[in-house]
C-alpha cells in the first residue's frame, strides 16, 4: 500500500500545484521556461502514475474488503463513467455547451470517474485510490471555478452542433473501454 500512496502523493501533488501554489508555479515557469516546466511536470506525473499502477497491482493481491457492493452499483457506475468520458472529451472540443455550463469538464470528469469506481469497489486499496482522486477532483473543480471568478473568466456559449462531437467521442471511447479494454488492461469486466 505504501507504493500506491507514494504514487498518489507524487501524481496528485504535481497536479495540485496550481491549486495550492500558483505563485510558486508561475515563478518556476518563469525560471525554467514553459517547455522546461512542462517537461519536469510530465516526468513527475509519469513517475507518480507508474507508482500508482504498480502499488495498486501489488495491493490487489491481498485485498482487505470493507463492503460488498449492491447488485445495482455496476449499472450506476456505467452511467457515471459514460458521463465522465463525455465530459473528458468536452474538455478538448471548443464551443460546446458542456464547457460553457460546467466550465471545467475535465475536473468534473475525474470526479465522476472516481465516484463510480469508489462505489463499485469495496476494498481498502480501491478506497485509497479512488477516494484520493474523488477528493482531488472536487478540490480542483472548486479551485478552478474560484480562480475563474477572481480572474473574471467568461466561457462562451456552446452550440448544439459542437455538443455532438464530445458525446459521440465520449460514448465510443467509453464503449470500447467498458466492453473491451477494461477487462484486458485491468483484469475486470465492468459490464459482466
Amino acid at each position: 500500500m505504501s507504493i500506491l500512496i507514494l504514487g498518489l502523493l507524487i501524481f496528485l501533488g504535481v497536479h495540485s500545484v496550481r491549486i495550492v501554489a500558483e505563485a510558486w508555479r508561475k515563478a518556476r515557469i518563469a525560471q525554467m521556461g514553459e517547455k522546461g516546466w512542462k517537461g519536469a511536470y510530465s516526468i513527475a506525473s509519469i513517475v507518480g502514475l507508474a507508482l500508482v499502477i504498480w502499488g495498486y497491482g501489488i495491493a490487489r493481491h491481498e485485498p482487505h474488503a470493507l463492503w460488498t457492493r449492491p447488485v445495482w452499483v455496476p449499472h450506476l457506475a456505467g452511467l457515471l463513467t459514460l458521463a465522465a468520458f463525455i465530459l473528458f472529451a468536452a474538455a478538448y472540443v471548443p464551443g460546446n455547451h458542456f464547457k460553457a455550463w460546467v466550465r471545467h469538464p475535465m475536473a468534473l470528469s475525474v470526479t465522476l470517474w472516481a465516484l463510480a469506481h469508489l462505489l463499485a469497489n469495496g476494498t481498502l486499496h480501491a478506497v485509497v485510490l479512488f477516494g484520493a482522486f474523488l477528493v482531488w477532483g472536487l478540490v480542483d473543480f472548486a479551485a478552478a471555478r474560484r480562480r475563474d471568478r477572481v480572474e473574471g473568466v467568461v466561457y462562451p456559449g456552446g452550440s448544439l452542433s459542437r455538443d455532438v462531437i464530445p458525446v459521440v467521442m465520449g460514448a465510443v471511447a467509453w464503449g470500447v473501454f467498458a466492453f473491451y479494454l477494461h477487462a484486458r488492461w485491468i483484469g475486470v469486466s465492468p459490464m459482466g
